[in-house]
């Protein structure tokens, strides 16, 4: 093996190394504290210089780090989602944040999330989350027509009398959502029934529709997702065991052949040694 080809596998070994992603993993937290202590003005006013110090340095270390997969993969790089996630976000932290981009400032937080690209059983969730939105689309669609259907309706019931939960349809569509939460919906509902006394007829049906049939399909979805990336990912080990199973297998019988060659060939030998 070509000396370069050698250097860029010993340092593919080192990024790819656990203790390398866990150096990675605590600059990372440890980035985020920091980031924390600078929202503070008494913190700042002490160890300011040295917060930004360090934060200046877990930057240059992500660079390095995101130069050194660059190198290592190449174009091959691009085709991981997750590297892309790593580069927009260790790029968006090199963006220069005074003037009007002084607000990217705030978005260096976003470090954090490279724990997603770190941690396997995040990436899992995060990918069962993505896996499982085709599915989403309709219910989302399903829980849009009970919105609208419901707003209309408390528009036109309760509009006149309440106005500041249900004058319009976008103010009947906030109200609705926040029922939905099921954040202070009894008070709403109360006030309204003081002069609606049968307006429990339309909050029960739609908590109970929009809450506990609606949201629980949006968990049921993405528990099965996660099922089916679970067996996905077990079928793949099981094939890859199998591959190498039959690999072996096909050495050993090589490997027998050989000896039995090799057996024979022995015998064979003796044999002409002791024929006079």
């Amino acid at each position: 093996m070509p000396q370069g080809e050698r250097f860029i596998e010993r340092l593919k070994a080192f990024i790819e190394s656990d203790g390398f992603t866990r150096f990675v993993m605590v600059l990372i937290v440890a980035n985020a504290v920091t980031l924390a202590l600078e929202t503070s003005a008494s913190v700042m006013a002490v160890v300011g210089p040295v917060l930004l110090l360090f934060d200046t340095f877990v930057l240059g270390v992500f660079v390095i780090e995101l130069a050194l997969k660059l190198l290592v993969y190449r174009w091959r790089f691009f085709t991981s989602g997750w590297n892309v996630f790593d580069l927009i976000i260790v790029t968006i932290a090199l963006l220069p944040a005074s003037g009007p981009l002084s607000v990217l400032r705030a978005l260096r937080i976003l470090r954090v999330l490279r724990l997603i690209s770190l941690l396997p059983q995040m990436r899992r969730v995060v990918e069962a989350l993505l896996h499982s939105l085709p599915g989403m689309a309709s219910i989302v669609m399903l829980l849009g027509v009970v919105f609208f259907v419901s707003a209309v309706v408390a528009t036109k019931l309760f509009g006149a009398d309440h106005p500041a939960y249900f004058e319009t349809l976008g103010g009947s569509l906030f109200t609705l959502f926040a029922i939905m939460t099921l954040e202070g919906w009894a008070d709403v509902a109360r006030e309204v029934q003081a002069t609606h006394p049968y307006a429990y007829f339309f909050f029960i049906p739609f908590i109970i529709v929009s809450v506990f049939a609606v949201l629980n399909l949006f968990i049921a979805v993405l528990t099965n997702s996660m099922q089916e990336m679970q067996k996905a990912e077990l079928q793949a080990e099981e094939e890859l065991t199998a591959r190498q199973s039959g690999v072996l297998l096909a050495e050993l019988a090589s490997l027998r052949e050989e000896v039995s060659a090799l057996r024979k060939a022995i015998v064979a030998r003796s044999r002409e040694e002791t024929v006079p």
